[in-house]
């Protein structure tokens, strides 16, 4: 027979922090779908758009890129963990780094600083109006914009160790209070 490890009981007050942030109201649900929503159309739109990218007129051919570079398959799972992370933020001001390795999230990564304003503050010419989502959405793998993969280029992250299993050990070497290789965001 194995034997049962018991993990030690939490403190009153951070029980009590747990159970209140687990459960979302209406409200706040409704908020970071909208967020979710929000990123994973910008994630698609970075990804096949050149033009068009808040769909104001209907679809035409060129406003499709003609070569579609980007993954879409794990950006909605990265959008989802940075709204929720971004959500924490905001309720307890936790300090934390978004670990992911490099590559594939790239357009979710984007679309993420974008929206919570990160990315115009490294690049004032694509701010949060309309003018800049067309510019977020040409830039997007092109030559001279927006690197297909997660890089130096989106803002917050740190470009030591490429790789996931790299990526956690240049999380250990951040102990020292310096920011890391990305940031959840700020909780707006």
């Amino acid at each position: 027979m194995g034997t049962t490890v018991r993990a030690p009981e939490l403190p009153e007050n951070v029980r009590a922090a747990v159970a209140r942030l687990a459960v979302l109201g209406d409200t706040e649900l409704a908020r970071v779908d909208a967020w979710w929503r929000a990123a994973n159309f910008l994630t698609v739109g970075q990804i096949c758009l050149r033009s068009n990218a808040l769909l104001r007129r209907p679809l035409t051919v060129t406003d499709i890129k003609p070569r579609l570079l980007g993954h879409w398959g794990t950006s909605p799972g990265l959008s989802f963990v940075y709204a929720h992370a971004s959500r924490l933020i905001r309720h307890t001001g936790q300090r934390m780094i978004y670990l992911t390795g490099p590559g594939h999230g790239g357009p979710a990564l984007v679309a993420a600083s974008w929206l919570e304003g990160t990315y115009g503050e490294i690049y004032p010419q694509v701010g949060r109006d309309a003018a800049g989502a067309e510019r977020l959405v040409r830039r997007f793998s092109t030559p001279g914009g927006i690197p297909s993969h997660v890089s130096v280029t989106t803002p917050g992250v740190d470009p030591r160790g490429w790789g996931a299993g790299l990526c956690a050990g240049a999380r250990l070497r951040r102990g020292d209070g310096q920011p890391g290789p990305r940031r959840a965001g700020r909780g707006r």
